[in-house]
């Protein structure tokens, strides 16, 4: 293991010194803006000429994902030169650290920061821990920043506020004798995020990174939209604010403090055209090969803003998209689960304090597994996976071939059918006039692979794969609902907020539909073609519906969801689906991946 160095010792020391002089408080332990001069040393530099090149590496999206991750949710596409693709095997924390140190080198001014999302929806190795394992794997990457994304808030603001300052898990206590967890070394940054009672930012808005005369600012936010995509608990007594706003007013004030330069870490994104991480973005012009909402956030984030470092849509692009005066800026995002990093060179002209725009270059790199192991890393993961070995390793059920989750090819996912049929299972015990199923497709967070990941053999899936699968702990909830509501909730699938980027439920057996896909909002779903069991929905029939807590509670803009009468709580997610896998399967008589027939889409 790869002790402290010096810069880093000075680094924590300077940060638990500014925490305890700004004596943080705003909800519970929750931390208050750090200064603007709090800054880090770790990479040496003398002056030069007029301006200097400042190397920005980047990631998003990382959780948790400290191994390697499996299938398809481990692969990037790559463009090749003539004309064709490939997949690549990529990701896995040993690898990115080998990458960015080796990307480091000789680059005496180089800072790395990171969008979000870094923790939360975490493989069991680190989620079983509350993602502490992760944290420290991001300090011993030298992380210098990031800003926090809607997953930060899956355990809720207070626990938050432990990643950064540090301390034990206040129920499960510490997890190692005789260590205590000792928090982030990297500032979180959360400038749209404020107490509701204070009004005051959570954590700190913004950062400044300082090296031989270089001053590039970091302003850091989530989207406004989290509320509607994390918990009710996990988000109590907090307000997301709009992220134009937010940026151009911290903009304003680092502007006024001397600090030109600027950076943006901004966990939304966008939809690039193509799936391959090096594709031509700007082809054939800035930012034509991008939609979704970073676009219109990037087109009015003021032009003292420099670059946008992006995450969440888990896409990988580079492009240039015109700020409010015209002038191309940088947006990048690098895919997710550490399989890529962005290499961004910023040109700092020491004169003016500015970035020169003109001069800014930037591009995404795979983190190959053919790169060798950070030998640091590696033992980490060894440290915890021995902690979490007795619970990882038990088999909880037998597949046939590979269950497509988060890798699927369609929006209706094999994995994501057979979670709805194992709830569905699992409310009929609790009452067996349950009909049906819905789960959210967010809440499926990887494949279930047939190839063994560890001893376990082919085919076993096993505790940990599980939870990386439904990491959530969720609990499988049932409600009374009518036709018409289960109808409106198909259509808001595709209408409201979720018209722009799609939210596929994904039903249990029994369930299907047509979705006319050459329509628009709701009309997309064709309402005549609703069946349950071979017979029409009837609006004004009720229907006793299973789902899990967060649709329950109208979670991804599933208004609908959230009206039902009656509600009864089950167990959580995971145990349902690990009890349907260990009921339904066997060595001899696996389950075999679900057709995932039960949506018909017209495109």
């Amino acid at each position: 293991m790869t002790p402290l160095t010096p810069h880093r010792t000075r680094r924590r020391a300077a940060s638990r010194i500014l925490a305890a002089a700004a004596g943080f408080a705003t909800v519970g332990a929750l931390v208050a803006a750090l200064p603007a001069n709090a800054t880090q040393d770790r990479h040496h530099g003398g002056k030069g000429g007029r301006t200097v090149d400042v190397q920005l590496l980047s990631f998003n999206d990382f959780h948790g994902n400290l191994e390697p991750p499996a299938g398809s949710s481990g692969q990037v596409t790559e463009n090749l030169p003539d004309g064709t693709t490939r997949k690549v095997d990529a990701g896995g924390v040993e690898y990115l650290a080998t990458s960015l140190r080796t990307a480091r080198k000789s680059h005496p001014y180089s800072v790395t920061a990171a969008a979000g999302d870094l923790i939360g929806a975490s493989p069991l190795l680190s989620g079983l821990f509350h993602d502490e394992p992760t944290v420290e794997a991001m300090n011993k990457l030298d992380l210098d920043v990031t800003s926090v994304g809607n997953h930060e808030f899956d355990e809720g603001a207070t626990e938050l506020a432990r990643m950064q300052n540090g301390g034990c898990h206040p129920k499960d206590g510490c997890f190692e004798d005789g260590k205590k967890f000792e928090g982030a070394d990297y500032p979180y940054l959360a400038a749209n995020v404020t107490d509701e009672k204070t009004g005051k930012p959570i954590l700190a808005p913004y950062w400044v990174w300082k090296q031989g005369g270089v001053k590039i600012g970091f302003i850091g936010v989530t989207l406004e939209g989290t509320p509607d995509i994390v918990s009710a608990d996990g988000v109590r007594g907090l307000k997301f604010h709009d992220e134009i706003e937010t940026v151009n007013k911290y903009a304003e004030i680092l502007d006024k403090q001397g600090v030109k330069s600027i950076v943006t870490l901004i966990h939304e994104g966008g939809v690039p055209a193509s799936g391959s991480y090096n594709y031509d973005c700007d082809s054939p012009s800035g930012g034509a090969g991008i939609s979704g909402p970073i676009v219109d956030i990037a087109k009015g984030i003021s032009p003292k803003v420099d670059a946008l470092v992006t995450g969440h849509t888990h896409n990988a692009y580079v492009c240039t998209i015109p700020d409010p005066s015209g002038k191309p800026r940088m947006v990048t995002s690098a895919s997710s689960y550490g399989k890529l990093y962005t290499d961004t060179t910023l040109t700092y002209d020491r004169r003016t304090k500015d970035i020169v725009r003109t001069s800014v270059k930037s591009a995404n790199h795979v983190v190959s597994r053919t790169q060798p192991k950070a030998a640091d890393m590696t033992a980490l993961i060894g440290r915890w996976n021995k902690m979490a070995a007795p619970v990882a390793n038990q088999p909880v059920g037998y597949i046939s071939a590979d269950i497509p989750g988060r890798g699927a090819a369609s929006p209706e996912a094999p994995l994501g059918d057979l979670i709805a049929d194992a709830q569905l299972a699992h409310a009929k015990t609790l009452d067996p006039k349950t009909s049906l199923a819905l789960m959210n497709p967010g809440g499926v967070r990887s494949d279930l692979v047939y190839k063994a990941s560890g001893s376990e053999g082919d085919g076993v899936v096993t505790y940990g794969e599980g939870f990386t699968v439904q990491p959530f702990s969720n609990t499988v909830n049932l409600a009374d609902l009518t036709g018409a509501q289960v109808i409106a909730a198909l259509q808001q699938q595709v209408s409201g907020s979720n018209e722009a980027s799609p939210k596929i439920l994904q039903p249990s057996a029994g369930l299907t539909y047509t979705l006319d896909m050459t329509k628009t909002g709701a009309a997309r779903v064709v309402v005549g073609s609703i069946r349950l069991n071979g017979a029409a929905i009837d609006p004004a029939a009720t229907y006793r519906v299973a789902m899990n807590s967060f649709l329950a509670g109208g979670g991804d803009g599933f208004a609908a969801l959230g009206q039902g009468k009656n509600p009864l709580v089950g167990s959580d997610d995971l145990k349902a689906f690990n009890d349907y896998l260990t009921a339904n399967s066997s060595a001899t008589s696996p389950i075999a991946p679900p057709k995932a027939d039960r949506i018909t889409i017209v495109k």
